[in-house]
Order: structure tokens, then C-alpha cells, then sequence
């Protein structure tokens, strides 16, 4: 059987050519690359504010209870009014307290005597020593008995002011200046006094009000190098501007500062306590209320993107950018606050790179595709 070369060098050929022209008339229909505009980060120095959870809380809090125990006889206030400090909130049956102060005062009368009469006997005693009526021995005794006495003087003098004390302490008043709770006994009822004394009734100051936060090691650790840098000058001890807003605000109008940061961090929460004090003159926080707080972060060299950019996974933040060959590389980012409408990106990004600011959309921009970039330009919000 003889093999027919020509004809199959010219089937071969076909089937070439056949090739080419599928070949070109799918590169023909090939979809065209996305458009999209691209701009480098806006760099620029910003004051950072970093943002916290937390509650207001008073910054003083007393839980009132009576030093004696007695009856009621009086409550002086109503519940939730504003008291200053001084003012009285409950009487406690006075009389007893009243006859043991008179009881007191009777035995100090009787100790003075006692000790006037020994005084006498003493004099009366040097002046017998010099004609030798009475022995040394009787002088010394005449002086002993006038120690004595004095002695019973000053004990008697102290249960008088305990006494006197006790009866004082039958007015009980605020120790503070602030909003009152409700009353916890009615007047009639008998209390304890001391230990385990009955509580009555508790009082918060409410001007100024104190707002505290829990920040993170991170944070501290950053805020401790800014310092180490003189980027934040007075570090923990400065009094740094706060602004916070409550639940239903959207402006951060609430101005503060920052005055105490704890000694230590909570090793099981990772995390250290913060506080910071506002003026509350109309008397509209409340504590226990939840607000959000800015707190300044030092002034630092930035990048800033819009935050439309910002594509989120399961486990971070990405921004699109397009680099060699157009092709779309993801860069996970780690971000900061909004900043005259921008997203402060604190790292994942260069000053260099093309960000994707317009085109994210279009499902055919998608890591590792290719784009057809148009250069645009990142610009602050005009206020």
C-alpha cells in the first residue's frame, strides 16, 4: 500500500489554516478590558482621632447609711432631687441620744469635783509637810488620788464627746453635692447603724462627669512611641482633647479632656482602662449612658483613599489596585478614622500605588483580571 504524501500535506495545510481562523475569530470576540479610573493615595498630615466605646460614669458615687442605729423620724428630701453638700436627707429619734449626752455631762461635772477636791488635798498637804503634821508618805498618796481623778476628768470628757457625737450623728446629711436616688426606708422604721448598717438612700455627682474606655495594647503601645518620638508631647499625663457622641448624634459637638490612664493592662482582656472628664452644667449625660469617643492620636504623615474603595473579605480589608501587566492586585490594608471624608489607610498600601477609585462595580474587576486604567485624582471633601 503506497502512502499518498501530497494529499496529506494538503489536508495538513487545511487543517493549519482551519486553526488560524478559529484562532482569530476568537481573539475577535474576545471582551474588551474594563475601564477604570486609578489615583495614587492622597498623602498629607493629619491629626489622627482615635475612636472608643465606653459609658459615662459619675465621678463620685456614696452610698448613704447611718452611723447609729434608731428609729426614723424624719426624711428631709425627695427622691431623685438635687442636694448639695450639707444639706439634711434623714433625722433619727433624738432623745436617747439626747439623755446619754446629758448623762455624759453629769459625769464630768462630778470628775471636775472630784478633782478640785484633790487639788485641796494636795495643797493642804505641802503646806503639813514643811511643820511635819503628815508624812511624805501621805503627800505622795494626796498626789496619786489627784491623777486619778484627773485621769476619770478625761475619760469622763471623752464618752461626753462620743456622746455629743453620736447625737450629731442622728442628723444624717449628704456628703456630697449631686442627684439623689429614691429613699430605701420610710420614716418609722428602725435601722442599724455602724456595721452592717442599713443603707438608706445613694447620691452621684453628676457636674462634671467622668467617661471611661478600655483601649487596646496596640493603641497603647502606639500612643507610648508617639510620645518616645515627641509626637505627642505629655504622653499619659497630658490632658489630651476628647470629643464623644452619643447614640443618637452624629456630630461630635461633646468636648473633654483625658485625665487618667491605669497603671497596668488587663491581662486577660489584652486591654488598658482610660478615663476622660466632661462638663455636664445642663445635666443631660447620665451615668451608665453608652457614647462613642474620639481621642486625638498625634499628628502623623498619611495616605488617604475614599472609603467607597474599600472592599472587605471574611478576614480583612482590601484595596484594588493595578499593578504590571494592568492586572488587579488586592492589598489588605489596615485602617484609620475618616479624615475630611477620606479613610486614613495606616499600612497596606504605598505612596506609589495606582488605587482603583472608580469602576470597583464592574464584576469583570476582580483580583488578577486585567483593566484598562484612566488616571483620576484623590481629592478631600470641600467643607
Amino acid at each position: 500500500m503506497r502512502c499518498d504524501f501530497p494529499r496529506l500535506t494538503a489536508i495538513l495545510v487545511s487543517v493549519l489554516a482551519l486553526s488560524a481562523t478559529v484562532a482569530e475569530g476568537m481573539a475577535q470576540g474576545a471582551p474588551p478590558a474594563p475601564p477604570v479610573t486609578v489615583a495614587a493615595p492622597l498623602a498629607r498630615k493629619v491629626t489622627l482621632w482615635d475612636e472608643y466605646t465606653g459609658r459615662f460614669e459619675a465621678r463620685e458615687q456614696v452610698e448613704i447609711r447611718a452611723r447609729v442605729s434608731g428609729f426614723i423620724e424624719q426624711i428631709h428630701f425627695k427622691d431623685g432631687q438635687m442636694v448639695t453638700k450639707g444639706d439634711l436627707l434623714f433625722t433619727i429619734d433624738r432623745r436617747p441620744f439626747a439623755l446619754a449626752v446629758e448623762g455624759a455631762r453629769a459625769d464630768v461635772e462630778r470628775a471636775k469635783a472630784q478633782v478640785a477636791l484633790a487639788e485641796n488635798e494636795v495643797e493642804r498637804a505641802e503646806g503639813l509637810t514643811q511643820n511635819r503634821t503628815i508624812t511624805a508618805r501621805d503627800v505622795d498618796t494626796r498626789k496619786a488620788n489627784l491623777s486619778a481623778a484627773r485621769a476619770t476628768q478625761q475619760a469622763a470628757e471623752s464618752v461626753l464627746k462620743n456622746a455629743e457625737l453620736n447625737l450629731e450623728w442622728t442628723l444624717v446629711r449628704a456628703p456630697i453635692a449631686g442627684r439623689i436616688s429614691d429613699r430605701r426606708v420610710d420614716a418609722g422604721n428602725l435601722i442599724t447603724g455602724g456595721s452592717g448598717a442599713t443603707l438608706l438612700t445613694n447620691i452621684i455627682s453628676v457636674d462634671p462627669i467622668s467617661f471611661t474606655f478600655e483601649a487596646s495594647e496596640a493603641d497603647y503601645l502606639r500612643y507610648s512611641r508617639l510620645t518616645q518620638n515627641g509626637n505627642r508631647p505629655g504622653g499619659r499625663e497630658s490632658a489630651d482633647p476628647v470629643r464623644v457622641r452619643l447614640a443618637d448624634e452624629t456630630e461630635w459637638k461633646r468636648e473633654g479632656q483625658m485625665e487618667f490612664v491605669d497603671n497596668q493592662l488587663n491581662a486577660k482582656s489584652g486591654t488598658i482602662r482610660g478615663r476622660a472628664t466632661f462638663s455636664n452644667k445642663d445635666q443631660f449625660l447620665t451615668p451608665g449612658t453608652f457614647g462613642r469617643m474620639r481621642l486625638f492620636g498625634g499628628e502623623v504623615d498619611a495616605l488617604l483613599v475614599p472609603d467607597a474603595v474599600i472592599v472587605s473579605d471574611q478576614t480583612s480589608k482590601i484595596v484594588l489596585v493595578v499593578g504590571e501587566g494592568n492586572k488587579v492586585i488586592p492589598k489588605p490594608v489596615k485602617l484609620g478614622p475618616i479624615v475630611d471624608g477620606l479613610r486614613v489607610v495606616r499600612s497596606g498600601l504605598a505612596a506609589g500605588d495606582k488605587v482603583i477609585i472608580n469602576g470597583i462595580a464592574n464584576p469583570m474587576v476582580r483580583p488578577g483580571g486585567t483593566v484598562a486604567p484612566q488616571p483620576g485624582e484623590i481629592k478631600p471633601a470641600a467643607k
